[in-house]
């Protein structure tokens, strides 16, 4: 089942984790730590088979394919806009 997302895309930014409100729906992504050892690791990691559910109470919808790739390049956009990096794994 779809549901129609109403509102703007929002993405918060938070120390570790990133907020996302679409609609009346949540999506908290934590970031994952860079390794150690990494010279130029990006300031957040975000592993992309966790972005599989909204947040509870909408946690039995999937997130479509669509949906996240719009979602990831907001998120790319907020970082970029705060002088912030991010990397897809």
């Amino acid at each position: 089942m779809t549901t129609k997302k109403t509102g703007a895309l929002a993405v918060d930014l938070t120390e570790g984790a990133i907020r996302v409100r679409w609609g009346d729906k949540t999506l908290t992504i934590v970031a994952s730590p860079s390794p150690p050892d990494a010279e130029d690791s990006p300031d957040f990691i975000i592993e992309l088979d966790d972005l599989e559910c909204w947040d509870a109470p909408h946690d039995a919808e999937e997130i479509n394919v669509k949906d996240l790739q719009k979602i990831l390049t907001q998120i790319e956009v907020e970082c970029a806009r705060r002088g912030l990096s991010v990397e897809f794994e």
